[in-house]
């Protein structure tokens, strides 16, 4: 007469369900448990600490795989329609943003660091503030453009219509817009890694500036606010720019958003400086 017990084809452990993806539970392990019968000279010992080894294997296998589902797991729910739509209906309904930046770029061989304060306000009004390390400022009220350096005692102007600066994409973040129109091939980029793990990185083409730039991504948060821009030369040279702090809808003076020379300060019009 046969003994009862749990078939062996039952008790496979671990269960896969997808490449890499290890599911474990108490009755599987408990079947595993009750099949490995030591034989006569069998050292338990040895595996015991076998057993155990394969187990650790998998489970940081599993926790490997848990982790980098989690990465992508909404992307993969939310097409990038979706997505695209949610930031563009969240940044229209700002009047107003303030907001902590660093900017690092990279290229040449070089890597350079600042930091500062960031404000925009509709329509089309940019106040960048560089504190670190050392001060700057470039401010937009919508129709003009300037960039200011105290320790040079000079001052570039010229019109928003004609600004060729890395900064001026960013306006888009307070108009009326849509983002699958002001960058091209807009999609999801599951390749790279975001900053925090419920974030998606969307990647695309800025509209008018493809002799420049060659792609810009976008970290956006489960709040559809963006924290990250990385703006790619095709120069192979980038810019990044890190948000934090985030206050919407603050009030900001039209003046914040104007510029007079002090006295001393050399105006040159033209190309601002980078």
């Amino acid at each position: 007469m046969q003994a009862s017990g749990p078939a062996r084809q039952s008790a496979t452990f671990p269960q896969t369900l997808s490449p890499g993806v290890i599911v474990y539970n108490k009755g599987k392990l408990a079947a595993v448990v009750q099949l490995f019968r030591p034989s006569p000279g069998f050292d338990c010992a040895d595996a015991d600490s076998s057993l155990r080894n394969t187990l650790k294997i998998q489970f940081s296998k599993a926790a490997i795989c848990i982790a980098l589902m989690g990465l992508t797991a909404r992307a993969q729910t939310v097409n990038i329609g979706s997505e695209a739509r949610a930031i563009d209906e969240h940044y229209n309904r700002l009047h107003s943003l303030q907001a902590e930046f660093v900017e690092i770029y990279r290229g040449s061989g070089i890597e350079r660091t600042e930091s500062g304060t960031l404000w925009l306000k509709k329509p089309g009004k940019m106040r960048w503030e560089y504190r670190s390390p050392r001060e700057k400022l470039f401010v937009s009220d919508g129709k003009n453009a300037w960039f200011y350096v105290p320790a040079d005692q000079q001052a570039r102007k010229t019109p928003v219509s004609q600004l060729d600066d890395i900064r001026s994409p960013l306006a888009f973040l307070l108009g009326k817009t849509k983002l699958e129109k002001e960058l091209h091939g807009l999609s999801f980029a599951p390749d790279l890694t975001p900053v925090d793990s419920g974030d998606v990185i969307l990647r695309g083409q800025p509209k008018g500036m493809e002799e420049r730039v060659s792609s810009v991504l976008l970290e956006v948060t489960p709040e559809h606010q963006i924290r990250r821009i990385i703006i790619n030369d095709v120069d192979g040279s980038s810019t990044e720019y890190r948000f934090s702090q985030m206050r919407e809808n603050r009030p900001a003076a039209d003046g914040q958003f104007q510029f007079r020379p002090p006295s001393g300060t050399e105006t040159i019009d033209g190309n601002l400086g980078p």
